[in-house]
């Protein structure tokens, strides 16, 4: 009986952590300032005018296995495919409060 309810109590905590909103470390608000400056002439509103159906909403994020704040700050600052890299031009914050902004907009919805 103790070791079914050690495992029942196992697979609540991995049920309710794998499918909890993630973890925002940056600022949001700043995050929307740079989002603006730099990623909206092609990511307005969470869209992708360059490639339709890799957007910033929260199915494609998942679909591609965007959804992290890792995944985005390593797409950010190394680019990929027509996304240009913007490593050298956003400081480690700038690239941290990006993601966050992302992630918040796509659990919003945008």
């Amino acid at each position: 009986m103790k070791r079914l309810l050690s495992v029942v109590a196992l697979v609540t905590v991995l049920f309710t952590f794998s499918f909890s909103a993630p973890v925002l470390a940056g600022d949001a608000v700043n995050g929307a300032k740079v989002f603006t400056a730099n990623c909206a002439a092609c990511h307005m509103g969470g869209a992708n005018v360059i490639m339709a159906n890799k957007t910033l909403k929260k199915e494609a994020l998942d679909k591609y296995s965007m959804r992290s704040l890792e995944a985005i700050t390593y797409q950010v600052k190394n680019g990929k495919n027509a996304m240009p890299a913007f490593g050298g031009r956003l400081s480690d914050a700038q690239v941290e409060d990006v993601a966050t902004y992302v992630l918040a907009q796509a659990e919003k919805g945008w």
